[in-house]
């Protein structure tokens, strides 16, 4: 008794250690919303509106020269000064522009993609229209990711028409294979390391200001990606005798598969509060409701109840804790009355840092011998080596958010899907993934899905920040 006595007064304890600390943290409100004039938030929605009415759709393995050409073609009439006075260079259809600066110390590059993913499904409005309707741009490409390379090539065009000369050489990349990932961007940063540079910047997508990053937290924050898992495709094939479906023999080749999808859906994948992604959650306490304050903002208590909670809170904030496995895609039998002689299934792999793509690979090999299926891996990308959120070029890109959008908290972020950014980060260590436009719940619905969109009043403040990045 006296034992259980001890362990509930230390509980107790710490349990008012967190209130207090709670208690005495001040509640902050995020205030950025993007009020901007219609006169000027407008002629940028149109320029955003003609780069989508040129269909970029992008396919494995094949290549389109003229629907490049034709895509290039636009960006030369809606910015004429960008193509007269930089220098551009293309790669079969991937766009290098080279801005000179006052100095070769500390060049950046900014980045954003061409291509888009295939339009399928059912749209209010079609997916190349470009319509302008509601205060937003809809089509594929204006939120992925068509809008930040109009803010770019947008900033750049304003202050060339300036006279304006930037401190450091600046670079625009632009791939047009990122949706595949293609060899497009390789392309791109073999150019740059054959001239040379050393990149001290490289900002690319994959965070941008979201609103309610997590359900309780109201309002816009800049979510700053500062690594991103590793990506793969792995197909499992089961292999039987076939034959009659009325007569089916044991362990066939799609129970063989099917218990093999339950096992790894029911692997422990080890769950971890990296310290990225620690720094988000203890950022994002000040803003939320008093459970969610005191929850966060107390994760030397709370961390380990929290990693069990969040998958079922949020599956996206979840699979920042862990490597994830989803099966999309499964082959068999062509008839009912058939049983298949071959059957698969394909998975789609998110890799964490703390158990990457040698573990990972090894844990599934060992689940599909158990059930005697052959692995294929299509192919594998490990996790990115994550940026210093204490180091200056996180803390450049920081300052100028603050700069730009007046009471956006800039809060540090785990992408879990993947960009082209990693092709730079193999050679240059500062890579910052975050888009400066605004995505709400109905653009991250449209993310490769049916009617996709953009808020055509964030236009302005993305174009000021990269002038003010310039």
């Amino acid at each position: 008794m006296l034992y259980v006595g001890i362990v509930l007064g230390i509980v107790v304890l710490l349990l008012l250690i967190a209130l207090v600390r709670t208690l005495l943290t001040p509640s902050l409100r995020s205030e950025y919303v993007a009020n901007e004039p219609e006169a000027v938030s407008l002629p940028l929605a149109q320029k955003l509106s003609k780069m989508v009415q040129c269909d970029t759709t992008s396919f494995e393995g094949q290549n389109d020269p003229a629907r490049w050409e034709a895509f290039h073609q636009v960006l030369k009439e809606l910015f004429p000064l960008v193509h007269e006075k930089l220098e551009v260079t293309d790669i079969d259809g991937n766009l290098l522009y080279y801005w000179q600066g006052k100095s070769r110390e500390k060049p950046i590059l900014l980045m954003s993609h061409q291509d888009v993913v295939p339009a399928g499904g059912e749209w209010k409005h079609p997916p190349f229209s470009g319509d302008i309707a509601d205060g937003k741009v809809w089509g594929r490409g204006t939120a992925d990711t068509k809008c930040s390379l109009l803010a770019f090539l947008q900033a750049v065009e304003e202050l060339l028409s300036e006279g304006y000369t930037p401190d450091c050489d600046v670079y625009l990349s632009s791939s047009c294979t990122e949706e595949w990932g293609g060899d497009g961007c390789p392309k791109l940063v073999e150019e740059i390391r054959r001239r040379g540079v050393d990149l001290f910047l490289v900002m690319d997508e994959g965070g941008g200001i979201i609103r309610e990053p997590i359900g309780g937290i109201p309002g816009n924050f800049a979510m700053m990606g500062v690594f991103e898992k590793g990506c793969g495709d792995v197909t499992f094939t089961a292999r039987g005798k076939g034959g009659h479906a009325s007569a089916p023999g044991k362990d066939t080749p799609i129970e063989r598969l099917s218990a093999f999808v339950r096992d790894v859906q029911r692997y422990p994948f080890r769950r971890k509060l990296l310290p990225e992604v620690s720094a988000m959650f203890t950022r994002l306490a000040p803003y939320g409701s008093f459970p969610l304050k005191l929850v966060l903002g107390n994760l030397w208590l709370f961390g380990p109840l929290l990693k069990l909670a969040l998958p079922a809170i949020s599956p996206t904030a979840a699979a920042m804790l862990k490597t994830t496995v989803a099966f999309t895609m499964s082959s068999g039998s062509e008839a009912f009355n058939v049983l298949p002689r071959t059957a698969t299934v394909s998975a789609n792999i998110r890799l964490i840092p703390h158990q990457g793509q040698q573990e990972t690979l090894a844990i599934l090999e060992k689940l599909a011998r158990k059930h005697d299926l052959e692995m294929t891996v299509v192919n594998a990308n490990d996790f990115t080596p994550p940026l210093d959120i204490q180091g200056e070029a996180f803390r450049s890109v920081e300052a100028a958010i603050r700069e730009t959008f007046p009471g956006l908290p800039a809060i540090p972020y785990v992408v879990t899907g993947a960009t082209d950014a990693r092709f730079y980060q193999r050679y240059f260590q500062n890579c910052v993934r975050f888009a400066p436009v605004i995505y709400g719940p109905e653009q991250m619905a449209g993310m490769h899905a049916p009617n996709e969109n953009i808020e055509y009043n964030c236009l302005p403040g993305a174009v000021r920040l990269y002038k003010n990045l310039s």
